[in-house]
């Protein structure tokens, strides 16, 4: 089992101030794969002391000067991409070939995203023709501190991290303690890039305690966190006291609206993407709306589909899921499952109970539940597994009404062959991000939400102008 149970903080590897050792459970064995150390008051304190140190000439660095940093950690990535990948497998259960190729890799997509996102910032810009003395000033806000999850944790390190360096503050992280192995390593990458002393820092812990203590910590300027509804309120609150900028990217229940006249891959694709990662992403298209004409259809190849999706081991190759992080989600997504059964869904594929032929490991069967209405608890609260509600609707209308009928508005996707009503739909639905006909978002899109999702953006300009103060400067000199 590795020890991983010091933190980066101040340029260096440091032991925690008082030992409080935590697990690292790999949910394919539901053994322990390596142990860290959960932070207190002390070592956030000591963490956010050093970033502070180091902001004043990290933030005085020209912005092509930092972007050389960060380039520096994608070498980095890209000459031990392979550990990221086993790490990640092992800290929160993706099997390796997801790991390998979708997990890790989203470090170096979104780096070099951030790279040519960064040359595109005017830092001291014109106010415009009627102020030719006025200036828009872009600056640095301070020391940040990045609160992640464990469903995409590079993912999620990488949209943070980057963005903040470049935008020239200097940052605190707080991996998930459910994966915090891949944080470790991306650690390593800074250190190695030559990224000066307390420009990036790292401290394990949990919400209740190093999220907590960051929240309110008088010396950070601003939390950005990604995790669940519940957490981002709580975080807000807390962050009040101080008064300093709160980002949250949160939960989702996307609505996959699919007309009539959608191609013939639609079903299939929005099955596949619903079940991606075991079912835990926060943008997976969990609810499919299906027009009442195609509906039955729709239904039994959903069923199909679901019902060929294999589960099986980490370690193995192949396009299989795996299991979910941890006992605590896997009895959650057993509960729902359970209540979609009680509520009067018809189960068409899966079910509660481990797949055929597991007895080991956080494993559930790829589960669709058909004749969904939209009030039930299935079809309303995020649950984070490989469980799909379809709906049907019976026009364009109806279906805006059933899409928007949620607390969330992280992403919704309409699939149809019809341009002028996929462009009526895009307009109409309540979400952050709209996604048709299985067209993926540009590089440099942002990546965010409306409403109890959470109104963060994330990549490209969109991404590091969060971390970044406008300054308003009249009486500028032209000589």
């Amino acid at each position: 089992m590795m020890d991983k149970r010091n933190f980066y903080i101040g340029g260096g590897w440091v032991a925690p101030a008082a030992a409080r050792d935590c697990d690292v459970i790999d949910p394919a064995t539901e053994e322990a794969c390596a142990v860290i150390s959960l932070g207190d008051q002390a070592d956030t304190d000591r963490a956010v002391a050093a970033a502070k140190a180091a902001f004043p000439a990290w933030a005085a660095l020209t912005p092509q000067d930092r972007a050389g940093y960060c380039a520096g950690i994608l070498d980095q990535y890209r000459r031990r991409e392979g550990e990221m990948a086993e790490a990640i497998r092992a800290e929160m259960g993706a099997p390796i070939k997801l790991a390998r190729e979708s997990q890790a890799t989203s470090l170096a997509w979104h780096l070099k995203n951030f790279l040519t996102a960064v040359d595109q910032i005017e830092w001291i810009r014109p106010l415009g023709d009627h102020a030719p003395n006025d200036r828009i000033a872009l600056e640095p806000i301070g020391v940040v501190g990045l609160i992640t999850p464990w469903n995409w944790p590079m993912n999620q390190v990488t949209l943070k991290v980057i963005p903040a360096l470049l935008a020239g503050c200097t940052v605190v992280l707080k991996p998930s303690e459910e994966a915090p192995l891949s944080s470790l390593l991306f650690a390593e990458f800074v250190h190695d890039a030559g990224v000066p002393a307390g420009v990036f820092n790292l401290v394990n812990g949990d919400g209740q305690g190093v999220g907590t203590q960051l929240s309110a910590h008088k010396d950070v300027s601003m939390i950005s966190f990604t995790g669940s509804t519940r957490a981002g309120i709580a975080i807000s609150r807390t962050a009040a006291e101080t008064l300093k900028r709160v980002t949250l990217e949160l939960g989702g229940k996307g609505a996959n609206v699919i007309f009539a006249d959608a191609d013939d891959k639609a079903v299939k694709r929005g099955v596949l993407h619903c079940m991606q990662n075991s079912g835990q992403s926060c943008n997976a298209p969990t609810r499919m709306l299906v027009e009442r004409s195609r509906y039955d259809a729709a239904v039994a190849e959903a069923a199909e589909v679901a019902q060929a999706i294999t589960v099986g081991p980490t370690t193995e190759e192949g396009r299989h899921i795996g299991p979910v992080v941890n006992k605590s989600q896997w009895d959650k997504i057993q509960g729902m499952i359970e209540k979609g059964i009680d509520e009067g869904a018809r189960l068409v594929a899966g079910g509660p109970g481990l797949p055929e032929g597991v007895n080991r490991g956080y494993y559930v069967r790829p589960t669709v539940f058909a004749d969904v209405n939209n009030d039930m608890a299935i079809a309303q609260q995020e649950i984070f597994g490989p469980v799909l509600s379809i709906i049907p609707f019976e026009d364009e209308a109806d279906a805006v009404r059933i899409a928007n009928d949620t607390s969330y508005g992280l992403t919704n996707y309409v699939q149809s062959q019809d341009g002028a009503r996929r462009n009526r739909m895009a307009l109409a639905l309540k979400a952050g991000m709209i996604e048709m006909n299985g067209q993926s978002r540009g590089a440099g899109a942002p990546f965010g939400g409306m409403k109890m999702s959470g109104r963060a953006r994330e990549g490209g300009v969109w991404g590091i102008e969060e971390f970044l103060e406008v300054k308003a400067i009249s009486g500028w000199s032209n000589d």
